[in-house]
């Protein structure tokens, strides 16, 4: 099919005389004549046989036919000067889009972007964190990293690495467990899923109704340790996310017991096909997280 030609000094001409209502200011931004832009809007017109505006004495008003028509054009425009922003020194700067649950997002991506972004420098990564649910399709994502076993419906999936859970204390309180069953003495924190510590005590070797425990229970990972280090209780928290409160010794494991309750996965719509940005981020993350895994 042949496509018609497109006046796109016109269409511009019409455009920015609609932002201003004023054809002598829309002749100012785009360095013409006013007897210019108004030739090329009345030819615009002639062309779709409408009147884009009624010429009033102070100014322009446009026309039912040139609102419809004005949206259009704004979001032609931006969407093209978007697309010419992105190109520098001879590269197309490609934008990726990716949701990651908080914990991993703060605790192991984070650290480690400085060396895709020198690997990739033209991939400008638009990060968003969530509490481990997203929707990939509403919020717009090209990737969603988040945790669980890695069947999610209509989804494409790729195991990451496992992040066990431990106990995690500050010091103080690690002082006072010499063994696990000393935890039942503990407040203990916990995220939205009921069976954690329940599990981590089986793996412990002990029975404990976790109802009758004292608890507080958490959405967010981050935020469950924001408690733990301030001396709220034991946080059951995968070491891997927190290794810099270990290392710095603000918070410690006083156990080695830990319980795998899920993985981290990178995951993308099935229907989504991928980009070379995205094919980039994916092949580096799967390369990062094999060798922390080992």
């Amino acid at each position: 099919m042949v496509r018609p030609h497109l006046p796109l000094n016109a269409l511009r001409a019409f455009e920015a005389s609609a932002r201003h209502l004023s054809f002598t200011k829309a002749a100012i931004e785009l360095c013409v004549t006013q007897a210019a832009v108004s030739h090329q809007v009345k030819s615009l017109e002639t062309r779709l046989n409408v009147t884009l505006f009624e010429r009033l004495p102070r100014g322009l008003m446009l026309t039912s036919e040139g609102e419809t028509l004005l949206p259009a054009l704004r979001d032609a425009f931006d969407r093209i000067a978007g697309t010419l922003e992105r190109f520098e020194g001879g590269h197309y700067r490609e934008v990726l889009r990716v949701g990651a649950v908080g914990t991993f997002a703060v605790g192991w991506l984070l650290p480690r972007l400085r060396a895709f972004h020198a690997r990739h420098p033209f991939i400008d990564l638009r990060l968003s964190t969530n509490n481990n649910r997203v929707d990939i399709a509403a919020e717009g994502l090209d990737y969603a990293i988040r945790f669980g076993s890695g069947a999610w419906h209509g989804v494409e999936a790729v195991r990451l690495l496992e992040s066990p859970l431990s106990a995690l204390c500050v010091p103080e309180i690690a002082t006072q467990l010499s063994s696990p069953a000393d935890l039942l003495k503990q407040t203990l924190l916990r995220s939205y899923r009921a069976d954690e510590w329940s599990q981590w005590f089986a793996a412990a070797g002990l029975e404990a109704n976790l109802p009758l425990l004292r608890s507080i229970v958490f959405d967010s990972s981050l935020a469950m340790m924001e408690a733990a280090l301030q001396g709220a209780g034991v946080a059951l928290a995968p070491p891997l996310m927190f290794s810099r409160p270990l290392l710095a010794e603000t918070i410690r494991q006083p156990f080695e017991i830990t319980v795998t309750m899920g993985s981290y996965w990178l995951t993308r719509l099935q229907s989504r096909p991928e980009t070379p940005a995205m094919s980039a981020f994916r092949l580096w993350l799967s390369e990062v997280a094999g060798a922390s895994s080992t």
